[in-house]
């Protein structure tokens, strides 16, 4: 199995233009974002019923909360200081697309799937346009678990600037 500083260097080898790096810092969190709010507007009731139909917690038992649970085993795997770092800002995408659920911007009521449709096509048409000023082909080519690596790449960077070893 691959260290996380291995993938991360990997990574690396086609983010090395600073446009394509800017680009990803917008994009890999929006692409992050809007899975989770797909995932989340999946008819999942069989999941609801796991838990009181009064709790909070309902509101989080949907595909995008498993998915993260899934990732985390991923991360945690790799360093269980960057499982930290994603769980803290998953748990801040599950929460956020259940503010933008409840959310109705100006009497528009746009169904949180619509807004998280076309911002996660967006987001991978920036990701492509920013691999073309690279002239390198996205990593995810090579290995689908590159698309993991995407969101750890960046938290490294956050890591480093605050000095935290992962």
């Amino acid at each position: 199995m691959r260290s996380l500083q291995d993938w991360l260097d990997a990574y690396g080898v086609s983010h090395t233009n600073k446009t394509n790096k800017l680009i990803h810092w917008i994009c890999v969190p929006v692409i992050f974002f809007n899975v989770i709010g797909l995932l989340s507007c999946i008819p999942h009731d069989f999941l609801s019923n796991l838990v009181q139909a009064d709790s909070v917690l309902t509101e989080y038992m949907h595909f995008g909360t498993l998915v993260v649970i899934l990732g985390g085993v991923f991360y945690l795997r790799l360093s269980p200081t960057m499982f930290v770092g994603i769980l803290l800002w998953s748990i801040f995408c599950l929460w956020g697309n259940i503010q933008l659920a409840k959310l109705s911007l100006g009497g528009m009521n746009i169904p949180l799937w619509q807004s998280s449709l076309a911002l996660f096509v967006l987001a991978w048409i920036g990701q492509f346009v920013g691999h073309k000023i690279e002239g390198a082909k996205p990593s995810f080519f090579e290995d689908l678990q590159f698309l993991m690596i995407g969101p750890a790449w960046l938290m490294a960077f956050i890591y480093q600037k605050l000095g935290i070893k992962y």
